[in-house]
């Protein structure tokens, strides 16, 4: 490769930022040195898609933690928060930044000899390329019809490499499960692939009032056993690492932070480097490695006692996760374990400047893609349950009634439906329609309730809301005698049924979502 085609992303603007004081002739894009030391000046990322900019929190939390020492915690948890608390107050320091990124610069070119997150290696044990369209999500490749713009095979559009970063980090953390490139190393001869660390899942991320606070905001003390040499990120590796090894648990924050990786990919410039033209993609590990215990999902229990993430839904409102978020048990019968980075977040500042973003993405356990899913929570994390512990129940209460009644509303529809078509109770367009009628109102009146810390009877509120809902649904089938009866039969459902309890205040608090 030509000397000269070199894309640093320690220098080259390729991240979009927000100042926090106005553009004032500030770029609108910067590299990751100008993020790092003047964090205190951006007022947060504008990076996307959601997973992409997911996805570069991880691997800016590893940066951060490497910067300012709060890798290691060897004298012990308390002294790892007065030393983050003191960093927050004192800001970046330039000097631990350049100390760390400049011997690294050849790591973080995005075309080098070792390119950034990347396997060079790739080049030689794969057969041919993918192509641009397989690196881009969205475009379609190889058969694939075309949705959403006029990609072809035969004359694929090159991608700038800002963009081209955004899709590497989905492809490491979000890529699919099945078919990928053939590649061999050795005697192995694969062309399969597990899926992404994050794949379907939705992430949390503390937010501040800067990107400073953000990312100290966003760092998980390391166990104190911990030491920077046994927990090295991709980029601190003298060599990618051997495909072939046998899968190892991660030894701390930073390497589960970038780790889990299922797939290796490769990035092929124009003569410029301003383009990405072609790349590599194919499976990375072949066993498949541990679960890296992400510190920024939330973790339920399924039916059979196994952990799992909670997915990406971009029908579902953030408002339905706040009290996984507040409370460190939250109610429902899935043992919902808040994102382990909000243990800590309270220790960081004394004030309400914390929000919360939601990053993820839409997808099946293998292939399919379905859509971006984006939102964040006003600053409430100063009622989480060490600081307002009766507050935060109280809004656990009131997400389970807002889900107990959008639950018997879709039961009610859909049995009103099937009792008049005479049909087996499932899904139907009658139910959409009660969902987009309930959902938007009751998340309203949920952040109504919220912030005027009004819990009185709130059951009342979306019980209401469900009967209108109701009512507007299926107003017309109820103009004819058959049709009014099993309308009003299946209205019991709102009520809790037949032999349910009618949906007094206790049995509210009671149900779970």
């Amino acid at each position: 490769m030509d000397q000269h085609s070199q894309f640093s992303l320690l220098s080259e603007h390729w991240m979009t930022v927000l100042w926090a004081d106005g553009p004032q002739d500030r770029p609108p894009a910067v590299g990751l040195k100008t993020l790092l030391t003047q964090a205190r000046q951006i007022r947060a990322l504008a990076v996307g898609p959601a997973p992409a900019l997911s996805a570069l929190y991880r691997i800016l939390y590893a940066i951060t933690a490497r910067v300012t020492g709060l890798d290691q915690a060897q004298d012990g948890p308390d002294e790892w928060l007065d030393r983050r608390a003191e960093l927050l107050e004192n800001g970046p320091d330039p000097a631990a930044v350049d100390a760390y990124l400049d011997p690294l610069a050849a790591r973080f070119d995005l075309f080098g000899p070792q390119p950034f997150l990347q396997d060079p290696r790739l080049a030689g044990e794969c057969p041919k390329a993918a192509g641009v369209n397989k690196l881009v999500l969205g475009r379609p490749a190889g058969n694939n019809s075309t949705w959403f713009g006029h990609h072809f095979d035969d004359a694929p559009a090159p991608v700038d490499c800002a963009e081209a970063v955004s899709h590497l980090l989905m492809w490491l953390y979000y890529g699919p499960s099945g078919r990928c490139a053939t590649r061999t190393v050795a005697d192995t001869s694969e062309a399969n692939a597990s899926a992404g660390p994050l794949r379907s899942t939705l992430s949390f991320h503390p937010e501040g009032a800067n990107l400073w606070e953000t990312l100290l905001a966003g760092l998980v003390p390391p166990e104190s056993t911990v030491r920077p040499e046994q927990a090295l990120c991709p980029w601190e590796r003298e060599q990618p690492s051997d495909p072939l090894a046998p899968a190892t648990a991660y030894a701390g924050p930073l390497s589960r932070l970038t780790g889990g990786w299922q797939h290796a990919l490769l990035l092929v410039p124009d003569a410029d480097a301003r383009h990405v033209t072609d790349a590599y993609i194919t499976w990375g590990h072949r066993g498949k490695k541990p679960p890296t215990n992400d510190a920024y999902v939330i973790w339920q229990v399924s039916q059979q006692g196994n952990p799992y993430a909670r997915p990406a839904d971009s029908g579902r409102a953030l408002w339905r996760d706040i009290d996984a978020l507040l409370l460190k048990e939250p109610s429902g019968s899935q043992a919902a374990r808040r994102p382990a980075v909000f243990a800590t977040v309270g220790d960081l500042m004394d004030d309400d400047r914390i929000s919360v973003r939601a990053l993820g993405f839409e997808q099946d356990g293998k292939t399919k893609d379905v859509q971006f899913v984006q939102a964040c929570t006003p600053r409430l994390l100063n009622l989480m349950e060490e600081r307002r512990p009766q507050i935060a129940r109280s809004i656990g209460d009131l997400r389970v009634a807002g889900e107990l009644y959008g639950r018997r509303l879709g039961l009610a529809v859909k049995r009103a439906w099937a009792e008049i078509n005479n049909a087996k109770i499932a899904d139907c367009a009658w139910a959409e329609q009660a969902a987009a009628h309930y959902w938007p109102r009751a998340e309203q009146l949920f952040w109504t309730r919220v912030r005027a810390e009004d819990f009185d009877g709130a059951w009342r509120g979306f019980r209401r809301l469900a009967e209108e809902a109701y009512d507007e649904v299926t107003a017309g089938p109820a103009r004819t005698a058959r049709g009014a009866r099993a309308v009003e039969h299946a209205r019991l459902e709102l009520y809790g049924g037949r032999r349910g309890t009618r949906g007094t205040p206790s049995a509210v608090a009671q149900k779970t979502a």
